[in-house]
């Protein structure tokens, strides 16, 4: 791990931390701050609702390790009380709550990813958890917070207009929300405040809350939403577009080899610490150099061990139809055998299941259909087909889609 650099000149920390930024409110705010030569206490409110994270969220995440590692200390603030709200930011409809215990659930995997990119001195990195200030506060504070805003101002954010518009039902819980996250940042007096693009109005509503408490208004930084690799919506586990941080080396780099042309500057730039030079150079040259470069670097923070070399072999054996030798492998049990109709055969369908490819019968025989599994390379077709004792003794190997291989045995 770097060391970190302290008090390193304004200059030298503005040109590091505004790489990538959209939103920055404001320059001279951040640049003032700085040159106090104090360190700065940046917070992200993290959302407890999603614990599964990919690298949409390494974004932000890697925006906090800039500021750490110029000796900023980073506050990741978990929203487990706001997660009992239920943030309607970008929502078309009212978001299902959850409770505190399902929001801290969640957030222990939360953290856990986290730690993938967070330096964990105690200087630079402070967990909380935002119930210790809203869980307490009664109605009357709530009515005192309430009278810091007003709902024309409320109503300026886009979601709200939209729906509005619309008819969709608005609850009064949500209208209170950016209000609650805004006091988050008086309660922690942040410095700056870091969010994706999306939570820019909520995060300006802490900036003017803070003046309201007579605090130092702090700096709202955003950073874009990424775009996954359909090349069209952000990144996201539920349209199957992302790259997960805990995917595996192999797994990674493999995805990264796919992201489409256009959106190489926008990774280079907001996954990767190559200068702005660089970068230039490689989107100048072959496209298939450029992905290359990107994928070793981002499997290289994220897998700081792994060897990449053995990683991009393996994708080009799998895009030129061939089978990895480092592959997980599954032993049949006899049993399975002498269980089936034919003693001597077992059905592929069942085989499948049994290497973890499908979860039922059902999930494995579309498979099939859908000519998503290749035995020994080929595509295999018959959803009733059967394999034989004699094949399942010397190996063979089933694929789903281009990169999921399980090495097949029996039990001897």
């Amino acid at each position: 791990m770097n060391e970190i650099r302290w008090n390193l000149p304004a200059d030298e920390q503005m040109a590091i931390l505004k790489r990538g930024v959209v939103d920055l409110v404001s320059e001279d705010d951040l640049r003032r701050k700085i040159a106090k030569g104090q360190p700065l206490l940046v917070k992200l409110g993290a959302d407890p609702t999603r614990p599964d994270l990919h690298l949409g969220h390494a974004v932000i995440l890697r925006k906090m390790r800039q500021f750490q590692d110029l000796g900023h200390k980073v506050i990741m603030l978990i929203g487990d009380f706001t997660a009992t709200i239920g943030d309607p930011t970008g929502k078309s409809k009212t978001r299902p709550p959850l409770s505190l215990e399902e929001a801290r659930a969640n957030a222990e995997s939360y953290l856990e990813q986290c730690r993938l990119i967070l330096r964990q001195e105690p200087e630079v990195l402070e967990i909380r958890y935002n119930s210790e200030w809203l869980e307490k506060m009664g109605y009357k504070d709530i009515i005192n917070l309430a009278a810091k805003y007003t709902v024309a101002r409320i109503l300026e954010r886009d979601d709200f207009t939209k729906r509005l518009s619309s008819g969709t039902p608005i609850s009064m819980h949500e209208l209170l929300y950016p209000l609650t996250q805004g006091y988050d940042s008086v309660a922690l007096n942040a410095d700056v405040e870091l969010g994706g693009t999306d939570q820019l109005f909520n995060n300006l509503v802490g900036r003017a809350l803070q003046k309201d408490y007579g605090q130092e208004s702090q700096v709202v930084m955003t950073l874009p939403l990424l775009v996954g690799l359909d090349g069209t919506e952000k990144m996201s586990k539920s349209l199957d577009n992302y790259i997960g941080l805990t995917d595996e080396p192999h797994v990674m780099f493999a995805k990264l080899m796919k992201v489409p042309d256009p959106l190489l500057e926008n990774y280079f730039t907001l996954l990767t610490d190559l200068p702005k030079e660089r970068v230039d150079e490689l989107l100048a040259g072959h496209p298939v150099a450029a992905h290359r470069e990107l994928a070793r670097e981002v499997v290289a923070w994220f897998h700081p061990n792994a060897d990449l070399d053995a990683a991009e072999e393996r994708f080009r054996s799998v895009a030129k139809g061939g089978i990895p030798e480092n592959i997980p492998a599954v032993t049949v049990p006899k049993a399975e055998l002498a269980g089936s109709a034919d003693p001597e055969q077992i059905s592929m369908v069942k085989l499948v299941v049994l290497s973890g490819l499908e979860p039922s019968n059902g999930a494995a025989r579309k498979l099939i259909q859908n000519r998503g599994l290749k035995l020994n390379g080929e595509t295999y077709t018959e959803p009733q087909g059967q394999v034989s004792r004699e094949q399942l003794q010397s190996g063979l190997v089933i694929q789903k889609g281009k990169d999921k291989f399980v090495r097949l045995s029996l039990e001897s």
